[in-house]
């Protein structure tokens, strides 16, 4: 029986390795006879083994949460092997089946992404790094050139793009604390390139692969739909590419719009036009015409309103463990002050609405999350200002700043001193942000400056070529 075993081994093996991508089944199962005898399935099998299997090796010398994150991952992309082996025995699916057949993949990446939501807690940069990851799985929702998503190996590497924001958070945080840290990290990015970049790009190049001859898909009788066939139109949508989930919400009462898979999928499956969720930008919306344009941020003391508790917890303004200052819940408070700081210190305000903070002095990082309509004064910083999850908010440095990061965010203005001009400015995930410098010249006025969230990719002399996209007219 085992000479039986090593003899069938052998010959998968050698099957494998007929073929150019770089993957062999050195890792079968046990039972070669109930083996899936497609290469590209058994090639899928030992990218498992190599990329995923080391990422969870390395979640396993950490534990907790992130070891629970890992886990959802790990099943995500054996989901995503069975799909695989399912589209080979099934008919291509029109819009609406293709979200009921990709929703045990959504299910997982939506339980990933609730792992980043509410407070930030200190595993935050692992959480969103291994679920902003995972939208690099849309590539299986791909139907051809006029879906409106990238060809499947571009939809891989743009999609660790938004991962790797995070990811590098991790190196740059364990870098001397904790070497199985930087390991995980290390082995995450290696899963999407050159992992699952170089298998999508051996086997499905153009796209996954349905049979023709197969069988028609036929969702579940049980499972709910958002539109029923009667109510369909006769064509169905294309899909919208995933960066652009933030755009297409279909339920507006809720408090975190779907992003990444999540949005795709529930617009696909909505049989509704994609352009239905977009809203209309008017004379008054536009920057130019904003009536509530300042040059700065105002520090002028004007009528408080009396503080009220948000659904999160009681307001906060305090020095927690001599390092970490905490201003949470700040509802309409026009005059909060932290005046006693050092540069060992960190700031972090969340969850603040229609307040002005005033940061007197060096710290060491600021960190503004989930505040809408929030004005944040500050003097010098040693390592980073971060405005993440937040809506309509002003910034204003008045000394130095090496770096500001953006995630997440809509609607930023950026006041920046002559002192901070240099400063590294990244964003993410983020639209309407503006950069105001001052002026050359004794005015002291302020120049505004847009920073570009469309980008223009054309092929040329070999490779992509990236330019912002530039609008002008009066």
């Amino acid at each position: 029986m085992e000479e039986k075993l090593v003899a069938r081994l052998e010959a998968a093996i050698s099957r494998l390795e007929s073929f150019s991508g770089g993957f062999s089944a050195r890792n079968l199962p046990d039972d070669a006879s109930e083996a899936p005898k497609d290469a590209s399935i058994l090639a899928y099998d030992d990218f498992l083994d190599k990329y995923v299997g080391r990422l969870s090796a390395a979640a396993q010398k950490i534990g907790g949460k992130v070891l629970e994150v890992t886990d959802v991952l790990n099943r995500a992309f054996h989901v995503q092997k069975d799909l695989l082996i399912k589209m080979k025995q099934t008919q291509k699916p029109d819009m609406t089946s293709l979200a009921e057949f990709l929703k045990p993949l959504n299910e997982l990446i939506a339980k990933a992404n609730a792992y980043s939501e509410g407070r930030r807690t200190e595993f935050f940069n692992h959480f969103k790094a291994a679920a902003d990851s995972l939208s690099a799985l849309a590539w299986l929702a791909y139907l051809g050139k006029d879906c409106g998503m990238s060809l499947p190996i571009a939809h891989v590497e743009e999609s660790w793009q938004m991962a790797e924001f995070y990811n590098n958070k991790i190196l740059v945080e364990y870098k001397t604390k904790d070497p199985n840290h930087i390991e995980w990290a290390k082995a995450l990015k290696e899963i999407y390139l050159p992992g699952l970049r170089d298998y999508v790009k051996s086997f499905y190049p153009l796209g996954p692969v349905w049979n023709a001859t197969g069988v028609p898909f036929a969702p579940s009788k049980a499972a709910p739909t958002t539109a029923s066939p009667a109510c369909a139109p006769a064509s169905a949508p294309a899909p919208p590419p995933p960066p652009s989930g933030s755009l297409l919400t279909s339920d507006s009462s809720s408090p975190r719009p779907k992003e990444g898979m999540a949005a795709v999928f529930q617009e696909i499956g909505s049989g509704k036009s994609v352009t239905s969720g977009l809203r209309k930008v008017t004379a008054d919306m536009k920057t130019k015409n904003r009536a509530d344009r300042t040059g700065v941020v105002s520090e002028k003391e004007q009528k408080i309103s009396s503080p009220s508790f948000s659904k999160s917890g009681p307001p906060k303004l305090e020095l927690q463990m001599g390092r970490k200052w905490v201003v949470e819940n700040q509802i309409g408070r026009k005059n909060l002050v932290i005046d006693d700081c050092d540069s060992r210190q960190s700031v972090y305000a969340f969850a603040c609405k229609d307040s002005v903070l005033q940061i007197k002095g060096k710290v060491n990082n600021i960190t503004i999350d989930k505040c809408t309509k929030m004005g944040i004064v500050f003097t010098d910083v040693v390592a980073a200002c971060e405005i993440v999850n937040c809506n309509g908010v002003e910034v204003q440095c008045q000394g130095s700043a090496p770096t500001i990061s953006i995630d997440n965010t809509g609607g930023c203005q950026l006041y920046l001193s002559k002192d901070s001009l240099e400063a590294s400015i990244a964003t993410a995930k983020s639209s309407e942000i503006n950069v105001l410098v001052p002026a050359v010249g004794p005015d002291g006025d302020w120049a505004e400056h847009a920073l570009p969230q469309q980008y223009i990719h054309t092929f040329k002399d070999g490779h992509f070529v990236t330019s912002p996209v530039s609008h002008s007219g009066g």
